[in-house]
C-alpha cells in the first residue's frame, strides 16, 4: 500500500512533495496532541484529579505542539526529496529543533512534579513544618534539575558538530588550569552556591519560616541558589545573600514548630492588687480564641524605687496570633486597671513639710 502511494506521487514536484510531508507531520502531531489532551480531560471528569491533569496540559501542552510534529518529521526525513547537499543541513536543523523541544518537555515535566508536590504538601495547614521542609528542598532540586537539562541540551547540540567536538578535545588539556582560574574569579559566587545547597538540606531556614534578621521581622518568601527574599511585616522585601544564614546569627521562630510564647509588661504602683489583676488576666485569656492554652503566667519580675514590673506570659499557635494576643491583653488589662484599680497606676510621691 505504501509503495502504491509512493508510485502515484512520483509525478509531484520535489518541493511540493516535501511540503506535503511537512504538512502531514504538523497535522499528525497536532492531532495526536489533541486526542491526548481530550483523553486527559475526560479522565479528569471521571477521576476528579483536576489539579494534576491541568498542570500537565498547562506545562507540557506547548512543548508537545513542537515535539510531536518534529518527531514525525524526523521519521519521515528518509522519504523527503531533498538535494544531497542540503540533506545534511536539514537533518541537523531538525535534530537540533527536536533536541530543544525535548528539553522543553523535560523542563515541563519538572514543573508538573513541582505542582504535584505543592498540591500534596499545602502550606495552609496550621502545623506545616513538614511541608516547609519539602518545599525548601524542592525549590533547589527544581532549579538544579532545570540547570542540568539546559546544560546537557547545550552540550548535545554543540557536540553534534564535528568541528566543535574536535575543539573540545583540544581544550580538554586546559580545563584544569581554567577551572582553577574560574574558581578564584568566582569564589564569592561559588560560596553562595554551596551555601544554597547546604541550606537546602540542613535547613536552618525554610520557606514560610518566621525570622528576625537585621532587626526586621518577616517570613521567608523565596530561597534561590544565591539569595534569600524575606517578606517584612510591612510588605517590604529584605534580600540577603544566602551565605548570610551560614555565617551570621539570626532568629528563627519556627525552626521546630510554629508555637511561640509572648509577653506583655505593665508598670504599676506598689499598692497594685496583683492577685485580682492575675484573675482578670486569666479571664481574658480564657475568653480569647488566640490563646492555645499551653502556658500562662502573671508575675512581678522587677521593682524600681517607684513602680513594680508585672510581666504577663501567654502562648499562641503562631507568631501572628501571639502578636495579636499580646496587643489584646495590653488593651484589656489596661482598661481593667483603669476602671477598677485606678489608684495603682504609677504615681510619684513627695513629702511636703510645712515650716512654722
Amino acid at each position: 500500500m505504501w509503495n502504491d502511494i509512493l508510485e502515484k506521487t512520483d509525478h509531484l514536484p520535489n518541493i511540493l512533495w516535501d511540503l506535503m510531508l511537512v504538512g502531514i507531520s504538523v497535522i499528525a502531531g497536532w492531532l495526536i496532541k489533541f486526542l491526548l489532551s481530550l483523553f486527559l480531560r475526560r479522565t479528569t471528569v471521571k477521576e476528579g484529579d483536576f489539579s494534576l491533569i491541568h498542570s500537565v496540559l498547562f506545562h507540557l501542552g506547548k512543548a508537545f505542539n513542537y515535539f510531536l510534529p518534529l518527531l514525525i518529521l524526523n521519521m519521515l526525513m528518509p522519504l523527503m526529496r531533498v538535494p544531497a547537499k542540503d540533506e545534511v543541513l536539514l537533518n541537523r536543523i531538525v535534530e537540533i529543533a527536536l533536541t530543544l523541544s525535548f528539553a522543553a518537555l523535560m523542563i515541563g515535566a519538572v514543573k508538573v512534579l513541582e505542582d504535584y508536590v505543592y498540591h500534596t504538601y499545602d502550606l495552609k495547614k496550621a502545623n506545616n513544618l513538614k511541608e516547609r521542609k519539602i518545599r525548601t528542598q524542592l525549590q533547589f532540586v527544581r532549579k538544579l534539575a532545570i540547570s542540568v537539562i539546559l546544560v546537557l541540551t547545550a552540550c548535545a547540540i554543540l557536540l553534534s558538530f564535528d568541528s566543535l567536538r574536535k575543539l573540545g578535545a583540544g581544550l580538554l588539556t586546559g580545563v584544569g588550569v581554567g577551572g582553577i582560574i574560574i574558581g578564584f574569579a568566582a569564589q564569592k559566587s561559588l560560596g553562595n552556591l554551596l551555601a544554597g545547597f547546604q541550606i537546602a538540606f540542613t535547613q536552618p531556614i525554610r520557606i514560610d519560616d518566621v525570622l528576625v534578621v537585621e532587626g526586621e521581622w518577616g517570613r521567608v518568601e523565596e530561597i534561590t541558589l544565591t539569595y534569600v527574599v524575606l517578606n517584612i511585616w510591612d510588605q517590604r522585601k529584605l534580600i540577603l545573600p544566602i551565605n548570610y544564614f551560614i555565617e551570621k546569627p539570626f532568629q528563627n521562630w519556627t525552626r521546630t514548630g510554629s508555637e511561640i510564647l509572648g509577653t506583655a509588661f505593665f508598670y504599676l504602683d506598689y499598692t497594685a492588687p496583683v492577685d485580682k489583676i492575675r484573675d482578670a488576666f486569666n479571664r481574658l485569656l480564657q475568653a480569647s480564641p488566640l490563646w492555645d492554652r499551653r502556658a500562662s503566667a502573671l508575675q512581678i519580675t522587677n521593682t524600681t524605687e517607684r513602680t513594680i514590673e508585672v510581666r504577663t506570659l501567654m502562648s499562641a499557635a503562631t507568631s501572628g496570633n501571639a502578636f495579636d494576643l499580646r496587643c489584646y491583653i495590653r488593651e484589656e488589662l489596661v482598661k481593667y486597671i483603669r476602671e477598677n484599680h485606678p489608684e495603682c497606676l504609677p504615681k510619684t510621691r513627695a513629702i511636703v513639710s510645712q515650716s512654722s
